[in-house]
């Protein structure tokens, strides 16, 4: 963590991290960090790889990072979040490139998920850029390559629905998914602890060399930041089960009980993570909801907790 904390790398400046260049947008924030992390693979025909927010300024630095024998040929985005895809559709005018995605902004979610959106249930998180709509659609496993650079895409959804992951050589693009600086947010309804949880256990499966995800530094070790990543889910998991032994509640009380050292202002976003785990457990059979599942409901220990 504390290569974490250093990090803080000048913005609109295409850096070199040996094979990929980042330049980091001007959108900073306690759910950015320092702000998207932009990459550019490629040394003729350039992959960028997430673009990051509508910004007039980053997109001339990453148009200011092509050099004269150079072409931007593909925009890839990991995710439908404001902070990653607006500007995708922009550089795409721009160069001619066409915008790769797994698809559109509820592309991917799960059954569960679209009846909570149905019932009501919406917001936290990054915000979502509802207009988005890649030009091709990436399915889990698809290959782009050039004379230069091979990419394989994971669909990894759980921080959101359409995410995707990309594997070049030994890095692995990990968008929001896997961060080194904090844990990822999972809130539904876009966000699915289900699918998060096995989108994890399947980067472990690739064993990548490092990870370069949407904010923050470089993850040197991807093995020990994806162990922790699922210990930690584990952990809030018993925190949350334990809590429940007292009698039933609601996501928002057990955020509450759980979070006790989290600000106020944060309790919401605290709430949204503890009810992707009561949907989770409800899964598992390990709770029961009293009533019909949205952020309202009174959840109590199912037959499968012990």
């Amino acid at each position: 963590m504390a290569e974490q904390s250093a990090f803080d790398p000048p913005v609109g400046v295409a850096e070199d991290l040996g094979g990929v260049r980042r330049i980091l947008a001007p959108n900073p924030s306690p759910m950015t960090f320092r702000g998207t992390n932009t990459y550019l693979l490629g040394a003729r025909d350039l992959a960028v790889i997430d673009p990051g927010p509508l910004d007039e300024a980053h997109l001339e630095a990453i148009l200011g990072a092509v050099g004269p024998d150079q072409r931007i040929s593909h925009v890839f985005v990991t995710h439908a979040h404001l902070d990653h895809s607006p500007l995708a559709e922009v550089l795409g005018r721009a160069t001619g490139a066409p915008v790769l995605a797994y698809g559109g902004p509820q592309a991917g979610r799960s059954a569960v998920m679209d009846a909570l959106a149905e019932s009501g249930l919406s917001g936290g998180g990054e915000g979502v850029d509802a207009g988005f709509a890649p030009d091709r659609t990436l399915a889990d496993g698809d290959v782009i390559e050039t004379e230069e650079w091979r990419l394989k895409a994971h669909w990894t959804p759980g921080h959101f629905g359409n995410h995707m992951c990309f594997e070049v050589g030994g890095m692995l693009f990990t968008g929001d998914l896997v961060m080194g600086w904090a844990s990822s947010m999972v809130s539904p309804p876009d966000g699915d602890l289900t699918d998060f949880m096995a989108s994890c256990r399947r980067m472990q499966a690739l064993g990548a060399k490092v990870m370069h995800s949407g904010h923050g530094a470089p993850i040197k070790d991807p093995a020990a930041r994806l162990d922790w990543l699922i210990a930690h889910r584990e952990s809030r998991e018993a925190d949350i089960l334990r809590a429940l032994q007292a009698g039933a509640a609601t996501a928002q009380e057990l955020a509450t009980a759980i979070y006790t050292e989290t600000p106020p202002a944060l309790i919401p976003a605290a709430t949204r993570n503890v009810l992707a785990h009561l949907i989770d457990l409800a899964g598992k059979n390990q709770v029961h909801s009293l009533d019909r599942l949205s952020r309202d409901s009174r959840f109590t220990l199912g037959p499968g907790a012990g």
